[in-house]
């Protein structure tokens, strides 16, 4: 069995992108935070209903749920099923968890960051919210606040890998396609 991978980097750094085109290349499943709390929401179960009723007052889903939500998606995958996350974990209480969600069931991860300077990661959203109109794109300073908090949140528990030497940099500068083959080469040297 292939490890699982966590893909990290930040908003502008192309990863909904590269984590499509990595899945269908290795036959990877993505788990998507936003795509797995939508999916928990149309089962109707009792977690859906209260994940509904997070998202409807407009309040974010709170970490103990979403890591409910984790561990059922996560169980709920044939083990001989390689699994892509992509927006998990985002803190270092998450990462604690997940890890601990990951031990439980027998599973290992990689983690992957495609890393992209700040000002390269705006100068791209502002791209796509043009191209694309996307109007939460739109807003510099809403960029950057999203930006700060994967500075402030996410980047520690990337650290957290690195220091377990759990964690492969590639350079997300560039077109798709060169960086999607720096991704293709860290994975196969994981495997």
């Amino acid at each position: 069995m292939k490890n699982d991978i966590v893909l990290f980097g930040v908003q502008g750094s192309g990863k909904g992108t590269q984590a499509k085109r990595l899945a269908e290349e290795f036959g990877y499943e993505i788990f998507e935070a936003g795509g797995e709390l939508r999916k928990i929401v149309s089962s109707g179960s009792e977690l859906g209903q209260t994940v509904k009723s997070y998202i409807e007052a407009g309040n974010l889903v709170p970490h103990e749920i979403i890591m409910q939500v984790v561990r059922e998606a996560i169980e709920g995958r044939d083990s001989d099923t390689s699994i892509l996350f992509d927006g998990i974990p985002r803190d270092a209480d998450q990462q604690i968890e997940f890890e601990k969600i990951m031990k439980d069931v027998g599973r290992s991860v990689i983690c992957i960051q495609i890393k992209l300077e700040d000002d390269e990661a705006v100068r791209r959203i502002l791209g796509r919210a043009e191209k694309e109109g996307r109007a939460d794109d739109a807003d510099e300073e809403v960029i950057k606040k999203r930006i700060d908090t994967f500075h402030g949140k996410t980047v520690p528990a990337i650290a957290k890998y690195a220091d377990k030497g759990l964690l492969r940099v590639v350079d997300g500068d560039g077109t798709v396609d060169e960086v999607y083959e720096r991704l293709k080469t860290a994975i196969i040297q994981t495997s």
